[in-house]
């Protein structure tokens, strides 16, 4: 059994890296930080603090790190080890063109880079019903479905490397629609009278209903929004879309709102949490 590690483990990476544990695997995780502790430590997992020492004891190193700039940095410091023969599954959300630059610079150094993000929130990480969205070799992708599997639901193969990365762009910008679409409405029936209660039911009841719709409807009536996806993320993710080309009326205007709600201090709160900065402009 191949020994699989770990680096970036937030509120992501953690519940992904529990269900490797679950399954039987080893799991060594890169203590970025020493002195910030993991809990999957008392799980199980074996805690690497130097690098050399963490890629030479893994065979599978997946990272969930939050942009482009720590996964530049990060991988800056793993090419000037020995990584013949390791595979790296990133499943960070970066640009496609970082994607591609990685999977070029792992491969001149004989080893294997996958881009695999995923779709799916804290929820979907915990109960291991994520949706994988894999770009590189597919004889790689084939060699790895093991551990897709075991943390997702769903695997995708997608072509070259970097298709992954792409896809998730295309995916995240629809999720920014759906849940500005779905404040919007809520708000518009709030402003005519009709309660978030009354309203968010005929939306889930109906065609218009999704899982997103939902999953968000509880925090809509409470007008709180813990991060399941963190709002300052969404709009990197728009932005990297931006970047790609995509410079529709509707992803601007997405990416505008967006924006505000992160300059209203909502950064750090669900994507959800846009409702506020929608409200703010009616008043």
């Amino acid at each position: 059994m191949k020994t699989t590690g770990w680096i970036g483990l937030g509120n992501m990476g953690t519940p992904m890296a529990a269900n490797l544990l679950k399954a039987g695997y080893k799991v060594n995780i890169y203590l970025r930080d020493p002195s910030k502790q993991s809990p999957l430590l008392s799980d199980g997992a074996n805690g690497l603090a130097e690098l050399n020492n963490f890629i030479e004891q893994t065979d599978v190193i997946f990272l969930t790190l939050p942009n482009d700039s720590i996964t530049e940095d990060t991988f800056t410091r793993i090419l000037s080890t020995n990584i013949s023969g390791k595979t790296f599954i990133n499943s960070s959300t970066i640009s496609p063109g970082l994607a591609q630059k990685l999977h070029h610079a792992v491969s001149v150094k004989e080893g294997i880079y996958i881009d695999a993000p995923v779709s799916g929130s804290v929820k979907p990480a915990i109960d291991g019903t994520l949706s994988f969205l894999v770009g590189g070799e597919q004889q790689a992708y084939t060699e790895n479905i093991p551990f897709f599997e075991i943390m997702g639901k769903h695997h995708y193969y997608l072509g070259q490397a970097g298709s992954g990365s792409k896809a998730k762009l295309a995916i995240n910008y629809y999720m920014s629609v759906v849940v500005q679409g779905l404040a919007e409405t809520v708000l518009f029936a709030e402003e005519n009278g009709i309660s978030r209660e009354m309203m968010t039911a005929i939306v889930n009841d109906g065609a218009c209903g999704s899982g997103m719709s939902k999953i968000k409807t509880a925090p809509i009536l409470k007008d709180e929004y813990p991060a399941a996806f963190p709002l300052k993320f969404m709009l990197k993710d728009l932005r990297l879309a931006q970047a790609e080309g995509w410079n529709t009326d509707l992803i601007n205007a997405a990416e505008k709102m967006f924006n505000k709600a992160s300059e209203q201090g909502l950064a750090e709160q669900d994507l959800m949490a846009v409702i506020k900065a929608i409200k703010e402009q009616l008043n």
